[in-house]
């Protein structure tokens, strides 16, 4: 059963299809699918974000329990920082990725709502005699996401957050007229931004300033079609498409984003561990650009000669290639920028990601 964002109804009154993306519906386009890419990439794209789940840990123990459980640096984070990192099971594969915020009495973590269950389950069972304690939180909020050059200065004339104070992925509460919130930097898409966290039944109104103020600044409301295509354009991998418990987290490419080397032992760790000391892996994500505009499916196998060489996770049309471009996992041999593969009859060649911007 997939899940629904509070922001369903403000959606569809624009006139946008809702499909699936995180296991939650939300807004495929509002019919303009060059005007949502040009918002994320001229101006301001404000995305619907309510995917994640709540999680809230409380009690003198959290930080050192959390931190033995998760890949990312926990014990080093100060209030008001947050931190990046992933739930593995002891093989190293991928259960959930997670946001970590600390606040100066609990931790709140943020993980896609389509896995919640498993994370929560995960992470209760290892509270043995650690003095924590685990809320959730999920039905008291929702999120969306102001993407694009114009992001900061909408935050700021939405709820007073001055972001050039706040380091990389730092979060502040603020103020959006009576509404209290809290402001994130970057987001949960992964791509460049603000996020902001808000009560649920507060959600509606704050969207709808949003817009309001999107609208001076060359912005509006974008779905996941137009962010879809500039995420992959940025080579950003996506859980639930990209990743999930089939991959670890090099295969993945997210060994320099969502891991700590320096904090200590976490669950997974020794996988981790022993593939880095290796160096490589057998297989791994890599940008495909495909021949004409038509997107291929998800999930196609890809072929390097008669030999079955990977499979596809994502693909969407490409303004800045002016074709479909996608992301797949490859085998080693079959990877190299330049090189050819096919999936469901049509070719492929293996680029590099990100790509560059255009230039002026």
């Amino acid at each position: 059963m997939n899940l629904e964002t509070p922001l369903r109804e403000e959606h569809q009154r624009h006139g946008a299809p809702m499909r699936v993306w995180f296991g939650t519906l939300l807004p495929a386009d509002y019919g303009d699918f060059d005007g949502e890419y040009r918002y994320a990439t001229a101006g301001v794209a404000l995305v619907d974000t309510s995917f994640q789940a709540v999680a809230e840990l409380t009690g003198p123990d959290r930080v050192r329990f959390l931190n033995a459980i998760t890949s990312g640096n926990i014990r080093d984070l100060k209030p008001g920082e947050s931190a990046l990192g992933l739930l593995l099971n002891p093989q190293g594969h991928i259960l959930a990725e997670l946001r970590t915020l600390a606040l100066d009495d609990r931790l709140t973590v943020l993980s896609p709502a389509m896995a919640a269950e498993r994370t929560f389950e995960t992470l209760e069972k290892f509270i043995i005699m650690d003095d924590v304690e685990l809320t959730s939180r999920s039905a008291e909020f929702g999120a969306f996401a102001a993407i694009g050059p114009a992001a900061a200065a909408l935050a700021e004339r939405l709820a007073g957050a001055k972001l050039g104070n706040l380091s990389a992925r730092a979060h502040a509460e603020a103020r959006a007229g009576e509404i209290t919130i809290r402001v994130l930097r970057g987001t949960s898409l992964g791509l460049d931004g603000v996020e902001f966290l808000a009560p649920r039944g507060a959600l509606g109104d704050l969207w709808r300033r949003a817009v309001e103020v999107a609208g001076a600044m060359n912005g509006g409301r974008a779905g996941y079609r137009a962010i879809e295509s500039l995420r992959i354009e940025q080579g950003i991998a996506w859980f639930g498409a990209d990743f999930d418990d089939r991959v670890i987290p090099h295969e993945a490419g997210l060994e320099n984003s969502h891991i700590s080397y320096v904090k200590g032992c976490y669950t997974g760790q020794e996988i981790v561990e022993r593939v880095r000391s290796r160096g490589q892996v057998n297989r791994r994500l890599a940008g495909l650009a495909f021949e004409g505009a038509a997107v291929p499916e998800p999930g196609a196998k890809l072929f390097a000669g008669e030999k079955e060489a990977g499979w596809l996770t994502s693909a969407a049309f490409s303004p800045r290639k002016g074709r479909a471009i996608g992301l797949g996992y490859l085998r080693r041999e079959s990877r190299e920028p330049g090189s050819r593969v096919r999936a469901d009859g049509r070719e492929a060649e293996i680029i590099p990601l990100p790509l560059e911007p255009p230039s002026k």
